[in-house]
C-alpha cells in the first residue's frame, strides 16, 4: 500500500508531460504567483516582507500519507528581487509515521540576504523534524507576522485549506534547482 501511494505520487506532476519547456514554465510561474495571492489573502503584511528583502521562493505542493509512509512534491520558482533573475525549482518529502490523507498546501520562502537566497538555489535546503516559532524577531515582527524562521535570514509562510499554518512539520524534504526549467 506505502509503494502505491509513492507511486500514485510520481505520476500525479502539476505540469503536463507533453507540454513545451515554456508551457511548464508558465504553469509553474502561476502556481507561484497563486502561492503569494494566497498569502498576500490571508496575510497582508507579507507583500512588503517579500518584496523589499533580497528574495524569495513560491511553492505549490502535494502530499499523501496513507498509513505508516507518505511523501510529497511540489514546484515552485525562487526569485532574486535585486536582479529579477528566476529560477525554477522542485520539492520532494519523505515522512514516516502513523497518519492518513491527502494535503494541497503552499510555501512562501522570504530571504533577508542574497546569500541565504543563493544557497537556497545552489544547495537546497533540507528539513528534518518539526519546527514551531514564534512570528517576531527584534525589529522584523511586523513584517514577518505568521512566518516561521528556519535559519539566519531565512523565514517561511507555510499555507493550507484553512490559511496561515502556525506550525510546520517537513520530515525529509529536499528543495532543489529544476534542469528540465532552467
Amino acid at each position: 500500500m506505502v509503494i502505491l501511494a509513492l507511486a500514485c505520487l510520481s505520476v500525479m506532476p502539476a505540469i503536463a508531460l507533453g507540454a513545451s519547456k515554456e508551457e511548464k514554465q508558465g504553469k509553474v510561474r502561476k502556481a507561484a504567483q497563486d502561492s503569494l495571492a494566497a498569502l498576500y489573502r490571508v496575510q497582508p503584511s507579507a507583500r512588503k516582507a517579500v518584496e523589499s528583502e533580497a528574495g524569495y521562493a513560491a511553492f505549490s505542493n502535494f502530499g499523501m500519507k496513507i498509513l505508516l509512509a507518505g511523501g510529497g512534491s511540489g514546484e515552485g520558482v525562487a526569485v532574486n528581487n535585486k536582479t529579477k533573475a528566476m529560477t525554477y525549482m522542485k520539492m520532494a518529502e519523505v515522512q514516516a509515521g502513523l497518519g492518513m490523507g491527502v494535503k494541497k498546501f503552499q510555501l512562501v520562502w522570504v530571504f533577508e540576504n542574497e546569500t541565504a537566497l543563493n544557497d537556497f538555489i545552489t544547495s537546497g535546503w533540507t528539513f528534518g523534524g518539526q519546527a514551531t516559532a514564534a512570528a517576531k524577531a527584534g525589529d522584523k515582527g511586523s513584517a514577518y507576522q505568521g512566518a516561521i524562521a528556519v535559519g539566519p535570514g531565512v523565514w517561511l509562510y507555510q499555507l493550507t485549506d484553512k490559511g496561515l499554518a502556525i506550525e510546520l512539520t517537513a520530515k525529509g524534504t529536499k528543495y532543489y534547482k529544476d534542469d528540465d526549467l532552467n
